[in-house]
């Protein structure tokens, strides 16, 4: 099935949202925002971060990643969890590609499609969702 200009369009907004909602990050090294969407309805939102109630600092002093951060994907999949939502056939949009675990998640959670802007150096996330027939695009935004 072609994907319609008004679907393409679509997906670009809600990519371009995503990359707005990353902004609510504290992490320094990369900020990385998400949203589901389902039925043209946002379902969950997303962003990397500490867990609730942490201090927001996401980098030790060596400035790598603290091990307890959550990705914008787990985030959003945690968030649709608690709610009366469901992400059964959902399209998840994230501004870079999800690493493996977050894959797992995707997968486990129903979705069906992810649109990602930034192509991750490490691919393993994209192989396991393309394994599992999740839909990938990736639209690299200007």
């Amino acid at each position: 099935m072609a994907k319609t200009d008004k679907q393409h369009n679509l997906d670009i907004r809600y990519l371009r949202m995503a990359k707005i909602w990353a902004e609510n990050s504290y992490c320094t090294r990369r900020q990385v925002g998400a949203i589901i969407v389902k039925d043209l309805m946002i379902i969950s939102d997303g962003y990397n971060g500490t867990p609730s109630g942490f201090e927001n600092v996401c980098e030790n002093e060596e400035g790598l990643t603290k091990s307890y951060v959550l990705h914008a994907e787990a985030n959003a999949i945690t968030k649709v969890a608690k709610s009366n939502n469901s992400s059964e056939s959902a399209t998840l949009y994230v501004t870079c590609s999800p690493c493996i675990e977050c894959s797992k998640l995707i997968i486990q959670s129903g979705i069906k499609r992810v649109v990602f802007d930034e192509k991750y150096k490490n691919t393993d996330g994209l192989d396991v969702l393309e394994r599992a027939g999740v839909i990938l695009e990736n639209i690299v935004l200007s």
